[in-house]
């Protein structure tokens, strides 16, 4: 054994390999904590001084080879200022320059995920194999950085400028293919072939048939373009990562323009390069934001898998009741991702909808090859559409999606529990109707709970697990376990009207109600909420809901919210909707919707909804941009602290992600709660008081004001 420590070891294999070994002992990854950091360090001063040693090889002991940084140790960092982070770059940046200037050569076998930190410690190896089975990457800015350990400045000299800045703006995980037609791996083999493979390259470079040292030479060096190329491509690259990534997430930008600056430097001056333009972003509201997001999915996906582990069994099968869009949906979801679904109607005309939804999703899978024609066909024979409740009792879960009447659902769910067994859970995807008062028809209202999809069900992460009154925890852990068998973000809620995301998202439509009363123009305040970073402004946003549901789940609101949540004025959702103007669903709504000459569709601000708003509306008038945020948001902000507060959701982490992931609140502002922190409890008060005139909606919380009153804040 040349060294031990709990992160790695190095120790001899046979003629001088010796072999560098990272297994973080207690974690099921490996991960750059400040604890690994360390340890290589001392790995590396006993590589260097040991004698005998002809060529080195990198591993891991774990199914993965290093996923990156610990992002957990982020968020004291960046709030530690430029020097501190400055600091925390080259401690591994000198591992790095070490790893690669070992007087033999060195060569990683890559056999599961090597992302950030992991592949820049691959790229500072003088030779890259890859496990057929394994991904790399640099997803630095996803979390609004860039790489900091010569991700910026190795890559670009191995692979080439356009490549390399597609390959960071993205951030985006890289298949084995890939990875070996850009040069950026130098041969991928089978996973039980990888490390006989990384042994075999290695002994050629010792041998001098690899030459090794050539490559060290160009990772040094200023890059090999001449001025014209260079400016045609950082020119091109930086126009088309602008387009993509969109003012609110700079990191892109700035990785592109760091490999410009540096691209006649050497090594060691493109590192500060990259080292001050990653302390920059990482001091900025957009990374502590997006870093935010990050752990509270961590915690998300922690809080999920606990469930799962108090689950009795697993879901082997599953069925959902009412075919149609939505039932066909969550049919599609449950079979793709591997558990058999039985898909039930009263009619056929819904089973054919069903299904044909269904075969949709799966043909656009198969035409962009996600998917083999053989597969999507054992997918679809994983939906057993059906009219009767043959071998229902075979079922570990239902899902109730039938029309959203409370009168058909009392009698559906106390139907189908005759059918299946006593262990059986039953849960319903109402969106507005109240679980406790849905159980009143069952036999065993312990086994029921709501499981809240959102539409398209395929697109859409959220699933909202609701605990009525008396549901079980057995009840919501199995449910809890079934989406996280399909793929979703499990968050789990109590029982009140509308539940969490619906909750908070009518107080947002009553801002926005409230400023066209005001003469507000609909249009300029969705102009002006997508440039605040939401998806769609909320005229945009009801037309796609349906302003049919959203009146009808208004009026489910205002009965139990009343004191802020009714109306004193007839709401331009509700005129609309007396118009017969229903959104996208009909083609008139906000907006009206057509297809251009190509067959795309369009939307345009519509005359007709500008007059039959008209008589009950003040004249129209300019508001401020910092006005109508205000306006929007106050009201969700508060009806979010109150949820917090009355025990609605557990967590200021899960509360936002439910809107990130149920509504596409703007990521990189964090989540509302998070956007509280941000701009200060302080300046909300000031800013929601001075509203106060609107109603009770705009009035922060005692609890809010307590928070304020005692330097808190939501995150802490």
């Amino acid at each position: 054994m040349i060294y031990q420590s709990n992160s790695l070891k190095v120790d001899w294999l046979e003629n001088g390999i010796a072999e560098l070994v990272f297994d973080l002992q207690g974690e099921s990854v490996n991960k750059f904590n400040q604890a690994t950091v360390d340890d290589l360090a001392a790995a590396l001063d006993a590589l260097e001084t040991e004698s005998g040693i002809r060529g080195l090889l990198v591993s891991s002991a774990k199914p993965v080879f290093i996923v990156g940084a610990d992002i957990t140790e982020f968020t004291g960092l960046f709030g530690a200022g430029e020097e501190t982070i400055k600091k925390f770059a080259a401690v591994n940046n000198r591992n790095f320059n070490r790893l690669e200037s070992l007087p033999f050569p060195s060569v990683v076998a890559i056999n599961g995920y090597a992302l950030g930190g992991g592949f820049e410690a691959c790229l500072a190896c003088d030779f890259r194999v890859m496990s057929s089975a394994a991904k790399v990457g640099l997803p630095e800015t996803k979390l609004g950085i860039i790489p900091s350990w010569g991700g910026t400045v190795r890559l670009p000299r191995i692979i080439g400028v356009d490549e390399a800045l597609m390959w960071i703006a993205a951030g985006k995980d890289q298949r084995p293919d890939a990875a070996l037609k850009a040069g950026a791996v130098d041969s991928v083999v089978e996973p039980d072939q990888l490390r006989g493979a990384a042994l075999t390259t290695l002994q050629r470079a010792i041998d001098g048939k690899l030459d090794y040292q050539s490559r060290r030479q160009a990772k040094r060096s200023p890059m090999v373009i001449n001025d014209v190329e260079a400016t045609m491509a950082f020119f091109t690259g930086k126009s088309m990562i602008a387009q993509q990534a969109g003012k609110n997430y700079p990191a892109p930008v700035a990785a592109a323009t760091a490999v410009e600056t540096a691209r006649k430097m050497g090594l060691e001056e493109a590192l500060d390069v990259e080292a001050a333009t990653f302390a920059k972003l990482a001091q900025g509201p957009v990374a502590r934001a997006l870093v935010g997001v990050f752990l509270s999915d961590q915690l998300l996906g922690k809080k999920a898998r606990n469930w799962e582990k108090k689950a009795e069994h697993k879901v082997k099968k599953a069925a959902v009741l009412g075919a149609g869009i939505m039932g066909g949906g969550i049919a599609y979801q449950s079979a793709v991702t591997g558990t058999p679904i039985r898909m039930k109607d009263i009619a056929q005309q819904g089973i054919d909808l069903g299904l044909s939804e269904a075969a949709k999703l799966l043909s656009k899978r198969v035409n962009r090859g996600r998917m083999t024609p053989a597969r999507m066909g054992e997918v679809l024979n994983n939906i057993d559409a059906t009219l009767a409740y043959d071998n229902f009792d075979d079922v570990d879960i239902v899902v109730e999606a039938v029309v959203e009447n409370p009168k058909v659902k009392h009698a559906v769910l106390a139907e189908v529990e005759k059918q299946v067994r006593e262990d059986t859970i039953l849960t319903s995807n109402t969106s507005t109707i109240s679980i406790t008062y849905l159980a009143e028809a069952l036999q065993r209202p312990e086994n029921f709970c709501g499981m809240h999809f959102f539409n398209p069900v395929h697109a859409m992460p959220l699933v909202e697990v609701i605990r009525g009154e008396k549901s079980s925890d057995a009840a919501i852990a199995l449910t809890v376990a079934y989406a996280n068998a399909m793929g979703k973000k499990a968050v789990v809620v109590k029982d009140c009207p509308g539940f969490l995301v619906n909750r908070v998202l009518f107080p947002f439509w009553d801002g926005f109600s409230k400023l066209l009363r005001d003469g507000a123009d609909f249009e300029v305040i969705d102009k002006v909420m997508q440039k605040w970073g939401w998806p769609m402004g909320p005229a945009y946003l009801l037309d796609v809901v349906g302003i049919d549901t959203g009146v009808h789940a208004a009026g489910v609101m205002t009965e139990g919210f009343p004191d802020r949540m009714t109306p004193n004025f007839t709401t331009a959702p509700q005129i609309l909707f007396e118009a017969g103007r229903l959104g996208q669903k009909n083609g008139k709504g906000f907006y009206d919707y057509s297809t251009d000459k190509r067959g795309k569709p369009s939307k345009t601000a519509s005359d007709a909804a500008y007059q039959l708003l008209s008589p009950h509306v003040a004249e129209r008038k300019e508001f401020s941009e910092e006005e109508i945020v205000a306006r929007m948001m106050v009201p969700m902000a508060n009806e979010m602290t109150r949820c917090l507060e009355e025990g609605i959701v557990e967590s200021p982490a899960e509360a936002d992600l439910a809107l990130l992931y149920g509504l596409g609140f703007p990521p990189f502002r964090g989540g509302i709660m998070r956007w509280l922190d941000t701009i200060g409890l302080k300046q909300f008060v000031e800013m929601a008081d001075s509203y106060s005139n609107l109603g009770i909606s705009y009035e922060p919380t005692e609890g809010l004001r307590a928070k304020l009153a005692n330097n808190e804040t939501y995150y802490g």
